[in-house]
């Protein structure tokens, strides 16, 4: 009962909910959504600090350090949590352990778009063109370990092709290049693609979610396009301190479920060309492991090293 208590009684004060990214960016954006949102739930004011750096790990790192009360939750993501454990090898916390899952947000499904200037149509095109031309295709992406880049070199082994990446600091810089036809494809996030692809000046090969986008209803998903299995997303979720007392986080976990199920909310994901997520803690946890492998598998596989 003094469990159950401290859910209720929760929160005491206001909530920080830590942002690891830039004000404005994509992950900003539906933190002030939640925020807005679970502030009404908790009857408590609930304020984004944006703890920018380091691609997402020092505001991670500060989601971990906070005091364990639930006064201090955040965002947390594909590569703070998953990625860069593997990639960097030493991180100033344990993503395993040092953070508490709350509940997972939502999965970002890629869209794999060719340049106007390549004369390619369809996945079959690209995997026919590297075959025949080794080496030759290029694809862009946000940095060296990023979604946009780990979409590439799992798409490379799958297909048993040659293709060659163009790391560019920021998708934003990798997109005008692609634009231009300076690059050949881009896995790009499904929101930052779509007024491209609306407007016909880039070609949507694929899209890397298990289906289709709502919003992209005739481009086939990269299984469907010959590659049994491919999946990849970028997330992100809730996250608290490591020693967040149980209660808390079933009630946090518990608004943030209800406020998923908000059309309005729900909108606003869709519209991005997300995926609403929610589930269990437990469930987001699950998910991060099996993330966390997966993707370790291919950072030591394809050999990848930081910038």
């Amino acid at each position: 009962p003094a469990a159950r208590a401290q859910g209720a009684e929760y929160p005491a004060r206001q909530v920080t909910l830590v942002v690891p990214y830039a004000a404005g960016g994509f992950a900003d954006i539906r933190a002030r959504k939640i925020a807005e949102k679970l502030g009404k739930a908790l009857d408590a004011t609930v304020i984004i600090d944006n703890k920018t750096g380091a691609g997402g790990v020092l505001g991670t790192a500060a989601i971990a350090k906070a005091p364990a009360d639930g006064s201090v939750i955040g965002m947390g993501n594909l590569a703070p949590l998953a990625v860069n454990i593997s990639l960097l090898g030493k991180l100033p916390y344990d993503p395993a352990t040092d953070v508490v899952p709350v509940i997972l947000i939502e999965r970002s499904p890629l869209v794999l778009s060719a340049a106007p200037n390549q004369g390619l149509a369809s996945v079959a095109d690209v995997i026919a063109k590297a075959k025949a031309e080794p080496g030759k295709i290029t694809y862009g992406s946000s940095g060296v370990g990023g979604a946009h880049h780990l979409s590439g070199v799992m798409f490379g082994r799958q297909a048993g092709i040659q293709i060659v990446h163009v790391p560019y600091k920021g998708g934003g810089n990798a997109a005008t290049d692609l634009l231009a036809g300076h690059i050949a494809m881009m896995f790009e996030m499904g929101y930052a693609a779509l007024p491209s692809i609306e407007a016909g000046k880039i070609k949507p090969l694929a899209v890397t979610s298990s289906h289709r986008v709502s919003l992209l209803p005739n481009v086939p998903t990269m299984a469907e396009a010959g590659l049994p299995g491919f999946e990849s997303y970028n997330w992100q979720g809730v996250i608290a301190p490591k020693g967040t007392p149980p209660a808390i986080v079933a009630r946090l976990n518990k608004e943030l479920n209800a406020i998923l199920q908000m059309p309005d909310v729900r909108d606003s994901i869709v519209s991005q060309a997300s995926e609403p997520a929610g589930g269990t803690p437990e469930e987001f946890a699950a998910f991060i492991k099996a993330e966390t492998a997966k993707w370790a598998e291919l950072i030591r596989a394809a050999n990848i090293k930081p910038e």
